[in-house]
């Protein structure tokens, strides 16, 4: 009888402990693990009724307790993400705005590169370098036209004063011809003056 009473002592110490110790990890499941894990383990010790489940209300109360934490977790977790993302968002913004700017300084640089001031005008450097290059053609033109001109006018001056210088010449030939034809009529005129007296 003795060895009866310690043999039921014993086995209620052994259920009472592994009840004990059910409960405890029944416990543990539903404060650990997702939420899917808990379900399943919920499922797993309610018991059943006809078709029906019977499941604690202090099971329903922790799962519910669970999932609201989860969520207001969850909920933490994408507005952060949605700060991030706003945040990342306004960065993006921010560098396109710099991108943006840093291009229109770009073109302007370019702009001030390929342009300049000319007598006040803004001038662009390839219409000024055709300008220019239009410019040394016209002043080369004018200077062939020039240097033709002034080489055939020069020539012509020479040949002027070439004829003149010989023009000269035959008038002082002629003059002195003309001298020596005067002293020789004076001569006989004077030789027939006195050839009559």
């Amino acid at each position: 009888m003795r060895s009866l009473k310690g043999s039921l002592l014993v086995c209620f110490f052994l259920l009472t402990g592994t009840l004990f110790a059910q409960e405890s990890s029944e416990q543990g499941s539903l404060q650990s693990g997702t939420i899917d894990s808990q379900f399943e383990y919920l499922y797993r010790v309610s018991n059943n009724y006809q078709e029906y489940k019977v499941v604690r209300r202090s099971y329903l109360d922790q799962l519910k307790s669970n999932i609201l934490d989860s969520i207001q977790t969850m909920r933490g977790e994408v507005l952060e993400m949605k700060q991030e993302v706003q945040s990342r968002q306004d960065s993006i913004r921010s560098i396109q705005q710099v991108l943006a700017q840093t291009e229109e300084e770009k073109q302007e640089a370019i702009a001030a590169k390929d342009n300049f001031s000319f007598l006040g005008i803004g001038i662009h450097k390839a219409v000024y370098s055709t300008f220019m290059w239009v410019l040394v053609a016209a002043l080369a033109v004018a200077l062939a036209f020039f240097s033709f001109k002034y080489f055939r006018s020069f020539s012509k001056i020479k040949r002027a004063e070439k004829d003149l210088t010989d023009l000269q010449e035959e008038f002082e030939q002629h003059r002195k011809n003309t001298l020596e034809r005067e002293r020789k009529l004076k001569r006989e005129l004077i030789d027939a003056q006195m050839g009559k007296s």
